[in-house]
């Protein structure tokens, strides 16, 4: 027997994911009552949920994801430091090893915020639930959309209990957005209402990537908040090391095509010795392990082509990883789901209810820059299966050049950040300034000597 709730004017959000929150943030100021549904009961602040087994890995908030939760939760940075949240310049505090080559060091005025995923998340969703519209439903599983008896519009989802303990129930709504991640059953649910599953762009990037949290020594990084050692052509593999909450550090060691880290502590730490930088372990002498070495799986970056397809079903949008998955190295996701939810915020604004076609352009525009960096990016390694145009040959040996500049050239150091924070758009790095710098600095390259540290900025 099912029951069935009925609401004007309601809107449901599939997933309490950064996305999901992000979305119902935004719809709450367009309707008059906002529902997000999880399968997961939500933990305390900080604490790793089962729904989001890459939670106890390194996530990344890039410059321009920092720019868009201030615009959405004024507060919430100087909340996020107050318990704990480390803040720092992007390029003052951090090392940046890219390519085979160290990085200037100089601030650039973009603020990094360094916290886990557990804890930025939980602080987002209590900022999201205090609003006074959104309700959180979790632990329920969404068994399948509803629609109407032509199948044109989505009225709502069919939920159930995930230990199966009541009886499924029908949600009606105004409108579905789905957030649920990679997993999205979206296409599934397409099918069963007579629709196509949207084509897929699919990279095989056989990543594989192992996280430890440590208690660093005080005087291992200096000021210095985080480092970022990338993998190369000739040297899949790379590490990021970056300051967390409660005064501990993070550590995920990736590794490319097969060249992937051990998860055992020894041979976690014999990777790390084993990278192009050795500031890494450096850093990891004389460190406590507070936990052990934990592994996550990326076969493949993902990006479902929604925007292609011809028909799509009236009163459901889907968003974040749902949408696109990225290639993880590049911290790109939770920076591209607050974008997403800016765009849909716009068409809200000017169109009520955004027309699916209309809505997946939007969500095409945004995800086309950050989905070209890490494509390309991953295209520079000879064993990814992919279409290397020309275009992405000259760029991918463009930015092997850039990267040796900004090695003696603190602007273009700033100025590749500042693309890969998705502040400015991969288009700037070709400025016809840029570039007489780059080729200046490959002159003066044999005479010059790549800085140590920060006391040797350029």
């Amino acid at each position: 027997m099912m029951t069935t709730d009925r609401t004007r004017d309601h809107t449901i959000v599939l997933g309490a994911s950064m996305a999901g929150l992000l979305a119902a943030r935004v719809l709450s100021e367009f309707y008059r009552s906002v529902t997000v549904v999880d399968r997961d009961v939500m933990p305390a602040v900080g604490q790793p949920r089962r729904g989001v087994p890459q939670g106890r890995h390194l996530h990344a908030l890039l410059a321009r994801g920092a720019i868009v939760l201030d615009e959405l939760f004024p507060r919430l940075r100087a909340e996020l430091a107050e318990h704990g949240a480390v803040l720092g310049d992007v390029t003052g505090n951090g090392r940046w090893q890219l390519s085979g080559h160290r990085f200037c060091q100089q601030d650039s005025g973009l603020v990094a915020i360094l916290a886990s995923r557990p804890f930025l998340e939980g602080h987002v969703r209590e900022a999201v639930l205090k609003l006074p519209n959104v309700t959180l439903v979790d632990g329920h599983d969404v068994c399948d959309l509803t629609a109407t008896p032509d199948r044109r519009r989505v009225t709502g989802v069919r939920l159930a209990r995930h230990n199966g303990a009541t009886p499924a129930r029908m949600l009606s709504a105004d409108l579905v957005v789905d957030a649920t991640g990679r997993g999205s059953r979206t296409p599934t649910w397409l099918r069963h209402l007579g629709y196509p599953a949207p084509p897929e762009d699919r990279v095989e990037i056989g990543l594989k990537y192992v996280s430890r949290t440590y208690r660093l020594r005080l005087d291992a990084l200096g000021s210095d908040k985080g480092i970022v050692t990338g993998a190369t052509p000739d040297r899949p593999r790379g590490g990021v090391l970056a300051a967390l909450e409660g005064g501990r550090h993070l550590v995920s060691l990736f590794g490319m095509l097969g060249d992937h880290p051990p998860t055992d502590p020894s041979g976690f730490e014999d990777f790390a010795a084993d990278l192009l930088f050795p500031d890494i372990a450096e850093a990891l002498q004389s460190a406590e392990p507070l936990s052990d070495p934990v592994a996550f799986h990326m076969p493949a970056s993902i990006r479902r082509r929604y925007e292609r397809l011809t028909d799509f079903p009236q009163r459901l949008l889907v968003l974040g990883d749902a949408v696109c998955a990225f290639d993880p190295v590049y911290g790109q996701g939770m920076t591209v789901a607050a974008l997403e939810a800016v765009g849909l915020r716009r068409l809200l604004h000017r169109d009520g209810v955004p027309e699916a076609r209309r809505y997946f352009r939007e969500i095409a525009r945004i995800v086309d820059s950050p989905w070209t960096i890490a494509v390309g990016g991953d295209l520079a390694f000879p064993q990814v299966i992919g279409h290397r145009t020309a275009k992405v040959r000259m760029v991918n040996a463009y930015l092997a050049r850039l990267h040796a500049a900004a090695a003696v050239d603190p602007a273009l150091a700033v100025a590749f950040i500042r693309v890969a924070g998705l502040i400015d758009r991969p288009e700037s790095l070709l400025r016809p300034d840029r570039v007489a710098r780059v080729l200046r600095a490959q002159r003066t390259a044999s005479t010059s000597h790549q800085p140590a540290r920060r006391g040797a900025r350029a």
